[in-house]
């Protein structure tokens, strides 16, 4: 057995031995901010019960502009209380207009060669090492790259203005529900197998972004080991902190959360690569459905070297991540907007349509 089966088989145990839900489609009171399996990433489509208790203490509401209905985004997906109820976060109280102002943020302004705000990123993601974990696992290389050029072409004709450029999200450290020989719950991928995915960019003239679920290790050190990739123009860096854990804390059984200092750590990281080798700016991806999983968001540095990318990644009907987009991200700006979408737990799949004429409308879509 070669090391890629070995590593194959690493994904399946740690997956068929994490608690939660049955294999399926998710109940309709999962939650979008319930955390996934530790051995497939955010891509997993079942969640943890532990961790959609723990989010519960969260809940982010927002107020449908048309009916003026309240919903409950984060918690169940069914109706709740009005909008200004005890419990609703700060930002539900924000009319449309107010979170339209706080957009586009006031930042350094792009340097040569920078993607955003110009260009639209769409991308896939998972690990071709588990069909459970996203896009990128579940269909032959060609049928997938096919794919998302026709999701590109889609986003390209709904917003003729803004080009699209196309990427692939590989989950290259991936945390696990066991600690594994050093302790940091989190198993990283080789060499070959990322520079397969990388092949595939190539070929798709699409970018490549390495994701980054740390476990119980450091931001710092699991990007040491990724830099010879970082220092490439088209590769760029994605931070998951839901699998970011504390000691006594085990990945997919409560979710993790990064600090502000996490974020600057990275973007840091990236600024000298980019310094060092005269490369374009970076961006750097951080995903986040619940608030609590990214903090002290104020304090984020902004930095002309890399841009910012706060992407909510959640899953459920149009309205709850419709809400829930509303909640943790443009409520609380940290640079550019992203979004993400699920081929098998969004019921239905928004279209390009339906996700731009969010606000803001977002300039990075993901797809798992």
């Amino acid at each position: 057995m070669n090391s890629i089966h070995v590593l194959g088989a690493v994904l399946v145990l740690a997956v068929s031995a994490r608690p939660g839900f049955a294999q399926g489609t998710p109940p309709t009171t999962t939650p979008p901010s319930a955390a996934v399996s530790p051995a497939m990433g955010a891509g997993d489509s079942t969640r943890s019960a532990v961790a959609a208790r723990a989010a519960r203490a969260h809940p982010a509401s927002s107020t449908d502009s048309s009916t003026g209905a309240g919903t409950t985004h984060g918690v169940h997906g069914k109706p709740r209380r009005p909008p200004h109820a005890h419990g609703a976060h700060p930002s539900s109280r924000l009319t449309d207009a107010q979170v339209a102002a706080r957009w586009p943020v006031k930042g350094p302004e792009p340097l040569p060669g920078a993607i955003l705000p110009h260009s639209r990123i769409v991308a896939y993601y998972g690990n071709p090492m588990s069909k459970r974990m996203g896009i990128l696992g579940q269909i032959p290389p060609d049928s997938m790259l096919g794919r998302l050029q026709g999701e590109v072409r889609a986003y390209a004709a709904a917003d003729s203005a803004t080009p699209v450029v196309p990427a692939l999200e590989l989950i290259v450290t991936v945390a696990q529900a066991g600690p594994g020989a050093d302790g940091k719950y989190r198993l990283r991928m080789p060499d070959t197998l990322i520079d397969r995915v990388a092949s595939w960019a190539d070929k798709a003239h699409a970018l490549l972004i390495l994701d980054v679920q740390i476990g119980r290790s450091t931001v710092a050190d699991e990007l040491k080991p990724l830099v010879k990739y970082l220092q490439r123009p088209t590769v760029h860096l994605a931070l998951d902190p839901e699998f970011a854990l504390p000691p006594g804390k085990v990945p997919g059984r409560v979710i993790g959360r990064m600090d502000a200092a996490d974020v600057n750590e990275a973007v840091a990281t990236l600024a000298a690569i980019v310094d060092a080798n005269h490369l374009p700016p970076k961006f750097l991806i951080v995903h986040r459905f619940t608030h609590p999983m990214l903090r002290q968001t104020d304090q984020i540095r902004l930095d002309p070297r890399v841009q910012i990318i706060i992407d909510m990644d959640g899953f459920g009907p149009d309205w709850m991540k419709r809400g829930s987009y509303r909640a943790y991200v443009a409520s609380d700006p940290v640079q550019y907007p992203g979004f993400k979408l699920f081929y098998k737990n969004d019921k239905p799949v928004m279209t390009p349509q339906d996700v731009l004429h969010l606000v803001p409308a977002p300039l990075f879509v993901m797809f798992q």
